[in-house]
């Protein structure tokens, strides 16, 4: 299985934001969407992603207060990405190597997606119940052995 596989049925919907929105405008994206993360565009490239990490650091930096920060001093300015191309697999090594549970998805310089932890565990759970379906009805079907060529019984 791959990325494309994943996004194929997630869907293409994005949540992006530029490097000079606010950390609290960024915050009520989130929220009002319910997802984790917002990918930081600035003239159609791929800049940072801000992630509920960066806000929780910054919760606790500032005694609970969110601030007046723009999004360009907290956001994750290196993102690791991936290809529709990659290997589910190698997205799962990847995501718990480095640590992160969001990743965009780049097409050359092209935004195709982001995809979570969530995400990917959901896929694997799926192809594995359908490849358990699949063994399930081969063993159901299983030809029986005409009476000649069974085992003698011991």
């Amino acid at each position: 299985m791959r990325v494309s596989d994943i996004l194929k049925v997630k869907g293409n919907t994005l949540f992006t934001v530029t490097p000079d929105t606010t950390l609290h405008d960024a915050v009520n994206t989130m929220a009002e969407h319910d997802i984790g993360s917002l990918v930081v565009m600035e003239y159609g490239d791929l800049v940072g992603m801000l992630t509920f990490r960066e806000v929780i650091l910054t919760l606790s930096k500032h005694h609970g207060s969110l601030g007046t920060a723009t999004i360009r001093k907290l956001m994750d300015d290196h993102p690791l990405t991936c290809t529709p191309e990659t290997d589910v697999n190698e997205v799962r090594r990847m995501m718990l190597e480095h640590h992160v549970r969001y990743l965009p998805v780049l097409e050359s310089r092209t935004l195709m997606g982001v995809i979570s932890f969530y995400d990917v565990a959901k896929a694997v759970v799926e192809e594995q119940g359908f490849e358990n379906r699949m063994l399930k009805a081969y063993i159901r079907d299983w030809p029986e052995e005409p009476q000649d060529q069974q085992p003698a019984p011991r």
